[in-house]
């Protein structure tokens, strides 16, 4: 009642976030942890000049999803919140710290199909995408970013075309700066999958995306969500593109063939990763250079472990 009759003032607000704080933290509170957000969102676009404000009311709504999520409680939280976190994001967008909190909350309401509508609807992606360039050193945010141009890339009714074009440059350079990172190389390329499928990549984008993901498979083999998002990437560009199957086999780094191989045997027992990997051979044998290389490499023998083994399965 106070935060509603006390909009204008900001100690007022940032006093109630803080008791709001100390009572999230009790566990008590969730009963009332969708109108704590609305609360807590309005007291930050109201307010948005104040620094510490920001990163009050964003370290608080980081809590009351994680609870939220601990006790598998849906938080369907509207557009006033998307919009909130985004005034947020413009007016402190050289402020890592705030940015770095900002982010992770996006990624968290992402998740949310409802949610990430808000957020396209709200124009999300440039902002996103400017600060992935402006803080790519930072892998903390370059995680949370990929992960919401995951979300938002991934839905099948999406209308972002442009915009989502747009991200393939961040998402690749994002993967080129963190390669050694897993994490975020693996977000990255969950990032590049979705927005493949989407067609967002250009004809321009398929060798160096191929050699990219080729990288990616190189230096993370034992990543099992990595390795099976960046051969359906591939899947993707070698569906659209001869130029991207030809890179695929003549990488300077190696033949992605012996990647594929490697990749198999050390995720055997994953079933997704497998599949992915069953998808990207049966795109591979479409073009007669790839088959003649798949046959020189003794690609075959690969391929009757597989059918051996999905047949005693």
């Amino acid at each position: 009642e106070s935060m509603q009759a006390f909009w204008d003032i900001e100690e007022v607000q940032a006093k109630a976030i803080q008791l709001l704080a100390s009572f999230v933290r009790g566990k008590s509170a969730l009963p009332y942890l969708l109108r704590f957000t609305e609360l807590i969102s309005f007291a930050m676009k109201t307010h948005v000049d104040s620094i510490k404000l920001q990163v009050d009311g964003c370290s608080l709504l980081l809590e009351i999803l994680s609870q939220a999520l601990e006790q598998d409680v849906v938080m369907a939280l509207g557009e006033n919140v998307a919009s909130s976190l985004l005034e947020t994001v413009r007016k402190h967008s050289q402020n890592e710290e705030l940015l770095l909190l900002a982010c992770t909350l996006l990624m968290m309401i992402s998740a949310s199909e409802v949610a990430a509508e808000n957020l396209r609807k709200v124009g999300v992606i440039p902002d996103l995408l400017s600060v992935l360039t402006n803080f790519i050193h930072n892998e903390k945010i370059c995680l949370s970013g990929c992960g919401v141009l995951w979300s938002l890339a991934v839905n099948e009714n999406n209308v972002d075309q442009a915009l989502l074009r747009s991200a393939v440059p961040a998402t690749s350079a994002v993967l080129q700066e963190h390669l050694q990172n897993g994490t975020v190389a693996e977000s990255a390329c969950s990032a590049l999958w979705a927005l493949s499928l989407q067609g967002c990549l250009t004809e321009d984008d398929y060798e160096p995306t191929t050699a990219l993901l080729l990288d990616a498979l190189r230096t993370n083999p034992e990543r099992p969500v990595l390795v099976k998002n960046a051969c359906l990437a591939l899947v993707s560009l070698l569906r659209l593109s001869e130029i991207s199957a030809l890179r695929f086999i003549t990488d300077s780094k190696g033949s992605g063939i012996n990647l594929i191989k490697d990749a198999y045997h050390l995720h055997l027992d994953d079933p997704e990763v497998v599949e992915s990997i069953c998808l990207l051979i049966n795109e591979m044998v479409q073009y007669d250079e790839v088959v003649l290389d798949m046959l020189s490499q003794k690609m075959e023998e690969l391929l009757s472990e597989i059918k051996s083994r999905i047949s005693s399965s």
